[in-house]
């Protein structure tokens, strides 16, 4: 019995951390995980642009700044569209 019972812990654990979120969202959690490796590459970018500005003043002076404001109207426009929009948090990673 008690074998069953973590089987069953393993199986809501596993739901949790792989599914929970991405279904709260109307995803799949390929299409969550695409999404948020689209976004970390953007970021990364931008993150290394910013300390190429940091040694170079002259160079990516706005693309930081840019890449976020996209990322902002691009988060947004995809949770106004969403089935559930009311589900979604504020901010999106």
């Amino acid at each position: 019995m008690a074998t069953k019972q973590k089987a069953k812990d393993r199986a809501g654990l596993a739901d949790r951390l792989f599914l929970e979120h991405p279904r709260a969202l109307g995803i799949s959690w390929a299409g969550h995980g695409a999404g948020a490796a689209a976004i970390g590459v953007k970021l990364v970018g931008a993150g290394c642009a910013c300390l190429v500005h940091a040694v170079i003043p002259g160079l990516f002076t706005q693309t930081a700044g840019k890449t976020i404001t996209g990322m902002h109207a691009h988060m947004t426009q995809r949770r106004a569209g969403a089935a559930n929009p009311e589900d979604w948090p504020e901010y999106e990673i």
